[in-house]
């Protein structure tokens, strides 16, 4: 796991490798093992490591071949490179390293873009081939692993993070009018390839982008997740099982391939407590869990102990507990900010942070439960989308989703910013394009390809990695979503969603646990907002740069100050807290701009 970055250059001037530096200084963090750098003219490479797999200077990157001219920056992990390894080794290729980024350069070289049909796994790379002077990048197939770039007519440029390419300089930080759009109906979801900001954008996930020197561009999806039903259906109890086997293999792939220990994230929830059931199951000797819980509120708890602690008393895990004070949280926002690559809305990004930081003090691998709501139908919207008529796909899935209509959003944003329906338009389309028949079919098709690419995926890669802590997640395993794509929607919704890992859980974990509602590392601070949390965002939106700024009418503004806890989204966000991240986060990030 690491952090990359990189420009080619397009008007014949050699790479810039002070800006090259001056990403790979914004992208320590993601990789604090090693740094390096590379240059071929007009291109530049830089790498961040986080020594996972092959733990010696063999795989240090940028990683160069001389033998076949090429040359890698590689951030993720490739679940079947040793499978890939025999392969490419029978067909004459021999090895330097023992780790699975040189995989990838030999799997180019023999199979050139196919290459990364082949790859299981995380992953973002960039490869430089020096004999036919083309740059390739490429995006797994969740988006798990994150990569921007920016672009104008002298150079192009990538990166891990978006705070890197901004200290480079030069990018157009004017806000992106569709992006806000998406960021205030989605909460905080802007699919690729936009972002916030107009001059920064991201490969979009299962794609790759081929620029050679001259700048022509080729962009092209690899991958499409398809959910035909087999003919004739499996029983439920045949999905069971046959989801039971591929989530183990997820989970044991996401064990072995590691040269250091794998812990877990331990919510407390159905997902984090099967995984550690599963990894006792495989038999792993020492299991390391992680919990963390914050203050309650009258409203809610801050903490899920009271079911992660009967979890760690059934496998007898090695244990780490935090508890962390509302002062606390309050002082660390500004620092979860920092490491956003984009704004986030989600409230446990901030306890995602902290939980991180005193993680990563044990371990630098984690498996985590994210996309198992997303896959197997866990969240309470989805069962109300059922039925729905094709026409009214669109109204239905807004009147449970969206954050805010329309019309909100035009009482919301300054006049500068309106416009159509963006969101609206957006996801009527690709609702279309998943081929479902039934609207929660299609719905559960578009939260995996899209929106939990820039919700809870890109929420733990950032927060995770801000402490060099490689998150693993096997329900994203693209094997299993397959599978589970073709199970009827019918069976995965049974008993209130996630049907098959409630059967598979039957016995190996308490059933409080088990049929307990949705959980979640909780922050009720930032749901029902009052006191200094909100005196802190009361203070960002009424702020010179806020007003300056110029995003928000301030009627609406003024109608959540009055009632800030009256004024939550159909998914239970606060909107207040909405608009006071995306405040925060534009005066924790200027642009960095320098002369070009």
């Amino acid at each position: 796991m690491c952090g990359i970055c990189g420009e080619l250059r397009f008007d014949g001037a050699p790479a810039d490798l002070a800006a090259v530096n001056r990403m790979m200084d914004q992208i320590r963090r993601r990789g604090p093992d090693h740094g390096g750098s590379w240059s071929d003219g007009g291109l530049g490479l830089g790498h961040r490591r986080l020594a996972i797999i092959d733990l010696s200077i063999r795989s240090n990157q940028p990683m160069v071949d001389p033998e076949l001219g090429l040359a890698l920056v590689f951030n993720g992990a490739i679940y079947n490179y040793r499978e890939l390894r025999q392969e490419l080794a029978a067909l004459g290729y021999h090895f330097f390293s023992d780790g699975d980024t040189e995989v990838i350069l030999k799997a180019w070289h023999a199979w050139g873009e196919g290459c990364v049909e082949r790859l299981h796994g995380m992953f973002a790379f960039a490869l430089w081939d020096l004999g036919r002077r083309v740059l390739f990048l490429a995006r797994d197939r969740f988006g798990v692993k994150p990569l921007y770039w920016t672009r104008d007519a002298r150079r192009f440029r990538f990166a891990s993070s978006s705070q890197a390419l901004l200290a480079a300089g030069g990018v157009d930080t004017a806000i992106d009018p569709i992006a806000l759009h998406h960021l205030f109906t989605l909460h905080a979801v802007v699919p690729a390839p936009r972002t916030i900001l107009t001059g920064i954008r991201k490969l979009a996930p299962a794609h790759w982008l081929r620029l050679d020197a001259d700048g022509t561009t080729t962009e092209r999806a690899y991958w499409s997740l398809a959910g035909i039903r087999p003919d004739p259906v499996p029983s439920a109890g045949d999905w069971v099982a046959a989801i039971g086997a591929a989530l183990r293999q997820a989970v044991r792939r996401r064990e072995e391939v590691a040269d250091v220990p794998v812990g877990v994230l331990l919510s407390g929830g159905l997902d984090s407590s099967l995984l550690v059931a599963l990894l006792a199951e495989l038999g792993t000797a020492e299991i390391r869990t992680f919990s963390v819980g914050f203050e309650d509120t009258p409203e809610e708890a801050g903490s899920e102990f009271e079911y992660s602690d009967p979890v760690v008393a059934r496998y007898a895990t090695r244990h780490h507990k935090f508890h962390v004070p509302n002062a606390e949280v309050l002082r660390r926002l500004p620092e979860a900010v920092d490491a956003m690559t984009e704004p986030m809305f989600g409230q446990d990004a901030v306890a995602f942070y902290l939980l991180g930081e005193q993680v990563s003090r044990e371990i630098k691998v984690v498996q985590s439960g994210q996309g198992a709501d997303e896959v197997f139908g866990g969240y309470f919207w989805y069962p109300r989308l059922a039925g729905a008529d094709r026409g009214a796909w669109l109204e239905t899935f807004r009147r449970h989703y969206f954050d805010r209509d329309h019309a909100e959003f035009l009482r919301l944003a300054a006049p500068a910013f309106a416009g159509p329906d963006h969101t609206g338009l957006l996801v009527a389309d690709l609702l279309d394009q998943t081929g479902a028949e039934e609207l929660v079919d299609a719905v559960l098709r578009l939260d995996v390809t899209t929106l939990i690419v820039d919700d809870p995926v890109k929420r733990v890669d950032n927060m995770t990695m801000a402490w060099g802590l490689e998150a693993r997640v096997p329900f994203l395993d693209h094997e299993l979503v397959e599978l589970a794509t073709r199970c009827p929607a019918e069976i995965r919704l049974r008993e209130g969603g996630k049907f098959p890992l409630k059967a598979l859980a039957r016995g190996l974990l308490p059933d409080a646990v088990i049929d307990r509602p949705k959980g979640y590392f909780p922050m009720p601070a930032l749901k029902f907002v009052r006191g200094d949390f909100l005196a802190m965002m009361r203070d960002l939106v009424n702020s010179r740069a806020c007003r300056e700024r110029g995003i928000y009418q301030r009627a609406y503004v003024d109608q959540l100050l009055a009632a800030p806890d009256l004024h939550h989204t159909r998914i239970r966000g606060n909107k207040l807290w909405h608009l006071a991240l995306l405040e925060l986060w534009l005066q924790r990030h200027p642009d960095g701009a320098s002369p070009g």
